[in-house]
C-alpha cells in the first residue's frame, strides 16, 4: 500500500484544459477513469481489512481500527481515533472499539457530508466453503471477479468505496474542480452489537456534526427508510410447588402460556398494518428464546422469554413498548399468585425520510441508473442500521454503498459471504460524481 496517487492522464488531460473547465459529462469521464486506475488499490485495500477479524460478538475491534487508521494514513488523509471508554464498550456487550474520522475541507462554506460505515462483522459461523478471512477473489462467468470473506459486503465494502471517492474528489480539486464544503468519513464498530457506541456516541459527544449522511447500503436501491426494533425480555413469576399438589403453587408457565397466546395473536393482527414505504410490508413478531422451570415434577416458578418486534416508520417505539406492556398485563390479570414484568434490551427506531432527503436521493439515483444502466429506485429495507442514529439527529441521511441488489446475493451474514467488485466500482464512481455535486460551487457543475 505504499503508492502515491496520480491522476492518470486522459489523453494528456492535464495539457488541453484544467478538470474544473470540462463540460460535466467529460468531468464523469475523468472521475471515472482515475477510479479505473485506481481499481487495483481499493482491492488490496478491502483486502486488507477483510484479512484482518472484526468479530462482533466478542467485539475485539480495536485492532481493526489501528488497521485501517494505518491504511488511512498510507493514502494521506487526516485520521483522527476516538476510542471509546471501557466501562462504555462493556455496558456494549463488546471488549474494545476505537471510532476513526476523516474529516476532508473543500474551500470554504458549503455542506458537511458524512459517510459511515461499520467495520465490525458477526462471526463467520459454519458452512464456509472458502477461508472466511483470505479475501479470495474468483472469477464468475456473469458477474466477474468476486471477493469472499467475512465482513466484505457487510460492510468493508463501503469503507473502501467512501475512502476512494474522498481520493477521486481530492485529486479533482487539485486538478481544478471548484468545491466547498467537507467530506468526513465515519467508520465505526458497533452496529452488530447494541448500535450505541458508533455514530451515536460520537454525535452525542459532538465529536462530529453533519449536514447529510450516507450510510452503509447497497449499489441498486437508494434507502431512505427502515425498520425498527423493539426488543424486551419478559419475567413471568409464580410459585413452586411439588407436582403431586400442584393448586399449592402457582404456575409461571400456564401464565408465560396465556401472555404468550394473546402474543401470537397479536402478531396476526401486524399482518393487517402495511407500510407506505415500498420495500417494506408488514410489522412482525418473533419470540426468540424462552427458558423456565425447575424439574418435570415441579411447578415451575419462574419462565423468561425475549421477544423481538420490528416496526415499520410509520410506528414510533415508545408506543410499540406500552402496547406490548398493556397486552402482557392484560393476558396475565386472571393467572392468581402470577406476576409479569417487562425489561427493554434494545430500542431501535425506525429511519423515515427527513426534509432535505433529496439533497441526497436526486444526484445518487442520477449518477447510479448512469453507471448500471438499470433504473434505482428509492426505497426501504426491512432491518434496521446505524443509519437511525443520524436521523434521530435531524439530519438528512440514506443507504448507499458497494453490492447488489438484496443481502441475501451478498450472503450477508451468512457462509460464503461474497462482493462483486465491479459493483464496488461502479459504486465507487456514483458516489463520488454525487459528492461533486453536493459540494460544488453550482450544483449544476457535474
Amino acid at each position: 500500500m505504499q503508492h502515491a496517487i496520480h491522476w492518470p492522464h486522459v489523453r494528456n488531460l492535464e495539457s488541453l484544459v484544467p478538470v474544473a473547465a470540462l463540460l460535466p459529462a467529460e468531468r464523469a469521464v475523468a472521475l471515472g477513469q482515475y477510479l479505473d486506475q485506481q481499481q487495483e488499490r481499493q482491492v488490496d485495500f478491502l483486502r486488507e481489512l477483510v484479512r484482518v477479524p472484526s468479530d462482533n460478538p466478542p467485539g475485539n475491534c480495536a485492532s481493526h481500527g489501528q488497521r485501517l487508521q494505518s491504511l488511512l494514513s498510507t493514502l494521506d488523509l487526516p485520521v483522527e481515533a476516538f476510542s471509546v471508554p471501557a466501562d462504555e464498550v462493556r455496558a456494549n456487550g463488546m471488549i474494545s472499539a476505537t471510532n476513526l474520522v476523516v474529516r476532508q475541507a473543500f474551500g470554504a462554506g458549503g455542506r458537511v457530508v458524512a459517510l459511515n460505515a461499520h467495520g465490525d462483522a458477526v462471526p463467520p459461523g459454519l458452512g464456509w466453503r472458502r477461508d472466511p478471512y483470505a479475501a479470495r477473489i474468483e472469477e464468475d462467468p456473469e458477474h466477474g471477479p468476486v471477493m469472499y470473506g467475512r465482513g466484505v459486503a457487510v460492510s468493508k465494502s463501503d469503507i473502501a468505496a467512501y475512502t476512494w471517492a474522498l481520493l477521486a474528489l481530492k485529486e479533482a480539486e487539485r486538478q481544478g474542480l471548484r468545491l466547498r464544503g467537507r467530506i468526513e468519513l465515519h467508520f465505526t464498530y458497533d452496529e452488530e452489537a447494541r448500535g450505541e457506541i458508533g455514530p451515536k456516541w460520537l454525535l452525542a459527544n459532538d465529536f462530529v456534526k453533519p449536514d447529510l449522511a450516507i450510510c452503509a447500503g447497497f449499489s441498486y436501491a437508494v434507502t431512505t427508510a427502515h425498520n425498527g426494533c423493539l426488543q424486551i425480555e419478559v419475567t413471568v413469576r409464580g410459585k413452586q410447588a411439588h407436582a403431586a399438589v400442584p393448586r399449592s403453587g402457582a404456575d409461571a408457565l400456564e401464565a408465560a402460556n396465556r401472555i404468550l397466546t394473546a402474543l401470537y395473536a397479536y402478531r396476526d393482527q401486524l399482518a393487517q398494518r402495511h407500510s407506505a414505504s415500498p420495500g417494506i410490508d408488514t410489522p412482525s413478531l418473533t419470540v426468540g428464546t424462552i427458558r423456565g422451570g425447575i424439574n418435570t415434577n415441579v411447578v415451575p416458578d419462574l419462565v423468561v422469554f425475549r421477544v423481538d418486534r420490528r416496526m415499520i416508520p410509520e410506528e414510533a417505539g415508545q408506543d410499540v413498548e406500552g402496547e406490548l406492556r398493556r397486552l402482557i398485563a392484560e393476558a396475565i390479570a386472571p393467572c392468581a399468585g402470577t406476576s409479569a414484568s417487562v425489561r427493554r434490551l434494545l430500542l431501535a427506531q425506525p429511519l423515515a425520510p427527513l426534509p432535505g432527503v433529496e439533497t441526497l436521493t436526486e444526484p445518487l439515483q442520477r449518477h447510479a441508473r448512469a453507471q448500471f444502466g438499470t433504473d434505482i429506485p428509492v426505497q426501504g429495507l426491512p432491518l434496521f442500521t446505524d443509519a437511525r442514529h443520524y436521523a434521530a439527529r435531524g439530519i438528512p441521511t440514506v443507504l448507499y454503498g458497494a453490492g447488489p441488489r438484496t443481502i441475501l446475493e451478498a450472503r450477508g451474514h451468512n457462509s460464503d459471504e461474497n462482493l462483486r467488485l465491479n459493483d464496488l466500482y461502479r459504486a465507487t464512481k456514483v458516489l463520488a460524481l454525487s459528492l461533486a455535486d453536493m459540494l460544488g460551487e453550482d450544483s449544476s457543475q457535474m
